[in-house]
């Protein structure tokens, strides 16, 4: 395990590019290899759950190779895949197991799938339900709930109307692509509008795939069209880190380049905006179905307190951490409320960013499902330790950046998994 000193900056000014999207970097090795003919993925995440996902394609008979940022894959077509001849192993990513279990549901062979000891902790029943439905044949530990997962393929899915209680874009991702196979027609209906970067994708694949409210309706399909390139925007989840650090640090001036801006992704925008930071978008376009932009943020001298609840969760789920630093840092009470989804994640978020900013000199207090958070006028340095936790580790690094004195952060490896160069472009950027 391996740790970082950290001290406190003054000053912040500069330009930054943000490697690609994850959740858009997963959908497009996965959608490019059920396409026919190559596809050019550029601006590819090269993060450990992004290579899992490759590496579990690979194991199924899939060609594709790096050249630089670019990662050509050689699809094999909507029935091109072929059974592992060993288990899948998925290391920490819960995408690439959910979306896998929708997948292979649906193939006509064995496949087991399993991960790190985070992986085999997280719940996938609420996957495997709606699938189950559709007939497929899946099974897991503890009333098939936990990984390992067994998936015994069943070639004869049956469309279904499934309506889910959780907005959750991966068990919506993993019902559209067995969807992709099922007799007629399959719909999916979510109580708050979830990440869309699957539908935007398996359209620019050309799947008959439509969007009514909150419905998405997909048709079986025979025949994914390759687009021959895919441009992977920024990530705007790994660049909510940068705009916090800005926004916390008065006459700082930080220019994001190349930015996605889907509008289910822009919560930390809309947060940052309601608790005052200055916050602009220049040049939006639209690049392969997805908004692109670039992002001006602008240091304020005091931040406001908002209040979260569960409507903007589904927009903000992965930004809770570092919002939650800004609010410490912020005038007056925030509170966060409807999160429950982040006791599931890599690691117990809400009880591990209370307990470590805490040690930092924060006042906050854990709720059932967020926090309630008083802000204070400054946070001091002290050893805090990541639980393994990518987005908590980056939360803390950010932190002790802002805190008087050293910040200690323990067990950063794990910022791997999203985020690989996430210390080097913060090095450059601040000298740390």
């Amino acid at each position: 395990m391996s740790s970082l000193n950290i001290k406190p900056i003054k000053h912040l000014k500069g330009n930054i590019d943000i490697p690609g999207d994850k959740s858009i970097t997963h959908r497009a090795i996965i959608l490019s290899s059920l396409a026919e003919g190559e596809t050019s993925i550029e601006n590819t995440l090269k993060s450990e759950d992004c290579l899992n996902t490759l590496s579990a394609l690979k194991m199924m008979g899939i060609e594709a190779k790096f050249k630089e940022n670019s990662l050509f894959i050689c699809g094999q077509g909507i029935k091109g895949l072929c059974e592992p001849k060993d288990v899948i192993f998925l290391g920490n990513s819960g995408t690439s197991m959910r979306l896998l279990i929708g997948l292979l549901s649906a193939q006509n062979f064995y496949t087991v799938l399993t991960g790190d000891d985070s992986l085999k902790s997280r719940p996938m029943k609420r996957v495997i339900t709606p699938i189950s439905l559709m007939g497929g044949k899946i099974y897991g530990r503890n009333d098939n709930n936990y990984a390992p997962i067994t998936i015994v393929g069943n070639s004869n899915l049956i469309g279904i109307d499934y309506k889910s209680s959780i907005p959750s874009a991966q068990i919506k991702s993993a019902v559209l692509l067995a969807g992709l196979y099922a007799q007629g027609i399959t719909s999916y209906t979510e109580p708050i509008s979830s990440r869309d970067h699957s539908e935007k994708m398996l359209n620019y694949f050309g799947a008959e795939i439509k969007k009514e409210g909150l419905t998405t309706i997909i048709k079986k399909t025979s025949f994914l069209k390759s687009p021959k390139v895919i441009n992977i925007p920024g990530d705007i989840s790994s660049a909510s880190f940068f705009m916090v650090l800005a926004a916390l640090i008065p006459d700082s001036l930080l220019l994001i380049s190349n930015l996605g801006l889907n509008p289910t992704r822009i919560g930390i925008l809309e947060v940052l905006k309601m608790m005052g930071a200055s916050i602009e978008i220049l040049n939006p376009r639209n690049q392969c179905g997805e908004p692109v932009g670039d992002v001006k943020i602008i240091g304020t001298k005091e931040l406001k307190n908002i209040t979260i609840d569960y409507k903007i969760i589904p927009k903000i789920i992965d930004e809770i951490p570092i919002i939650t630093l800004a609010a410490c840092l912020a005038k007056g009470f925030t509170k966060i409320t409807g999160a429950s989804e982040l006791r599931v994640k890599e690691s117990d978020r809400i009880a591990n960013i209370v307990s470590e900013l805490n040690k930092l000199g924060a006042k906050i207090k854990e709720l059932e499902d967020g926090m309630l958070i008083e802000g204070v006028t400054s946070l001091m340095g002290n050893e805090v330790t990541s639980h393994g936790d990518h987005r908590i580790a980056m939360t803390l690094i950010i932190a002790g950046l802002i805190a008087k004195g050293e910040t200690k952060v323990k067990d950063i490896d794990c910022i791997n998994t999203s985020f690989p160069q996430f210390t080097d472009i913060l090095f450059n950027l601040t000298q740390i």
